[in-house]
């Protein structure tokens, strides 16, 4: 079997973070975040990287990839156009952001031969998320109609930030480990040394700090993108009356499939750490945490060359 390839998704723009943090420095040799993923994702079997993208955004980032990632991957570079559409669709003149994740994913049809894992640009998953994912792609085999995927779970505990709010993807796992169905939360943050979640900021719940989320690095095979075709076209119809903010999510995607039994999604728990640039005041705890890593012996100090 093929190597399996991996998607990266930086076509997002950090508003929180107020600027590029997909390659905001965060090593001692100025390695970004993604640096670490790709090098794990190649460390665990992965083959070729392709990078989601947007064009306002491309001449930093491809200069910034070229001079490390792309000396020593297969590299390609995929655009989420908001004109990407089903005929007859156009874009809302105040239309600004992109469509979403699964329209991220939906760009690189064209890119992706092999089972394929997506991840986030800008967090740091641990290594081995993506043993875990490799050994589930290079096994995996669709039976008839029933697609087999995969999702790397993590424990909240473990994906939060002091400095503010994240959103994560709180999920519903069955016995056997299989995904029943994933909410998004998209305000969670600690309050009073307990992990809470609103959704009005007014009032607030306590949410298990053991929760399971999905972090969106998943495991597919190549018969998702149908699926996502299929769907977007019924996402644009159905939000006809909201195209200027409407979003089009990879995990709804999945919760859809699974509820109406054309996959199962197994998921793979960790005890990885998840960190990431949310925030301005995160960098200095990225940084610390990449020299722990370093010092352990986990990277090694200049990841390329």
């Amino acid at each position: 079997m093929s190597e399996p390839a991996l998607i990266v998704m930086a076509a997002g723009i950090g508003s929180r973070y107020g600027g590029l943090k997909q390659i905001e420095p965060v090593g001692p040799a100025g390695e970004i975040i993604l640096d670490y993923s790709v090098y794990d994702a190649r460390q665990a079997g992965f083959g070729k990287i392709i990078f989601v993208i947007n064009r306002e955004m491309e001449l930093a980032f491809r200069e910034r990839i070229d001079q490390t990632i792309g000396k020593y991957c297969e590299t390609e570079y995929v655009y989420q156009d908001l004109n990407n559409l089903p005929n007859g669709i156009q874009v809302p003149e105040e239309r600004e952001k992109p469509w979403g994740t699964a329209h991220a994913v939906l760009s690189c049809k064209d890119a992706v031969e092999s089972a394929f894992a997506v991840i986030n640009a800008d967090d740091f998953y641990g290594r081995t998320a993506f043993l875990d994912l490799a050994d589930y792609l290079q096994q995996v085999k669709n039976q008839e109609s029933l697609n087999k995927f995969c999702m790397v779970g993590y424990q909240l505990k473990n994906t939060l930030t002091e400095y503010g709010y994240v959103s994560r993807g709180i999920c519903s796992v069955d016995p056997q480990g299989q995904l029943i169905e994933v909410c998004e939360r998209t305000r969670i943050m600690i309050i009073d040394g307990q992990v809470k979640y609103s959704e009005d900021d007014t009032t607030w719940f306590v949410i298990p700090e053991d929760s399971v989320v999905s972090m969106n690095i998943w495991g597919f095979t190549c018969e998702l993108f149908g699926e996502l075709s299929d769907r977007f076209a019924r996402f644009l119809a159905e939000n006809r009356g909201n195209l200027s903010s409407a979003e089009y999510f990879l995990p709804e995607v999945v919760n859809q499939l699974v509820e109406e039994v054309k996959a199962s999604v197994q998921v793979l728990p960790t005890e990885e750490h998840w960190f990431g640039v949310t925030y301005q005041d995160d960098v200095i705890w990225v940084k610390n945490a990449v020299q722990v890593l370093i010092d352990n012996g986990v990277y090694p100090k200049k990841l390329w060359g």
